[in-house]
């Protein structure tokens, strides 16, 4: 059996190398539908990392006592009961938030990112790499998911985070850029950025090597 990655190669590849969304192109809905405001981004990367963080942890706990045949039916039932208390708490401090972001928050439940770590990761290893690659992997969620809303918040209305950077007067907003077309579009070309640096990256690090040899 290969050595499993070290808690700190967990967190470190979670949020470049194993991107939830610009590497493996997983929660596309919540990256999709929440994106059109920076807060709205930052709470669900914020829920989304706490219940990734408190699954793993109670998945690797419970590791050596689950059976194979059983374990997608614990890993959503552990991850339900964390996305309850994400939402009760939102519900109860952040009323306006929660009304925001609608069904995205039960929806974390059958996220796909959650549902890959503990496969991958906290049903194979302990604690420490299990919080390790919680952390990171929330990262890079978090990472994707502002990087998408910062774009379509600047560009259809002029803030950030509820500041205003562009003024009415020189910046009427690109209204598409609210809406679902808005999500399509400036995720397809972030996508198209990450993967040219990434060829431009491969291509210079092969021909080191060449040069080297």
């Amino acid at each position: 059996m290969s050595a499993q990655p070290t808690s700190f190669e967990r967190f470190i590849n979670g949020i470049i190398p194993e991107n939830p969304i610009y590497r493996q192109l997983l929660g596309m809905c919540p990256t999709l539908a929440i994106t059109n405001s920076v807060a709205s981004a930052l709470t669900m990367a914020a829920a989304t990392t706490f219940t990734l963080f408190c699954s793993n942890i109670m998945i690797s706990l419970m590791r050596n006592y689950i059976k194979s045949h059983l374990r997608i039916l614990v890993f959503t039932l552990t991850i339900a009961t964390f996305v309850t208390v994400v939402d009760k708490f939102l519900a109860a401090f952040m009323p306006e938030m929660s009304t925001q972001l609608g069904p995205y928050i039960p929806l974390i439940i059958v996220n796909c990112i959650i549902i890959s770590r503990c496969e991958a990761c906290s049903s194979k290893q302990g604690i420490m790499p299990s919080m390790a690659d919680a952390l990171g992997v929330g990262l890079g969620f978090c990472l994707g998911l502002v990087s998408i809303a910062t774009v379509r918040e600047i560009l259809g209305s002029g803030t950030w985070l509820g500041y205003t950077l562009l003024s009415s007067d020189i910046w009427m907003g690109w209204g598409i850029m609210v809406l679902p077309p808005g999500a399509f579009l400036t995720l397809g070309c972030l996508l198209a950025l990450v993967n040219y640096y990434q060829s431009k990256h491969k291509a210079s690090v092969e021909s080191q090597n060449k040069t080297t040899e």
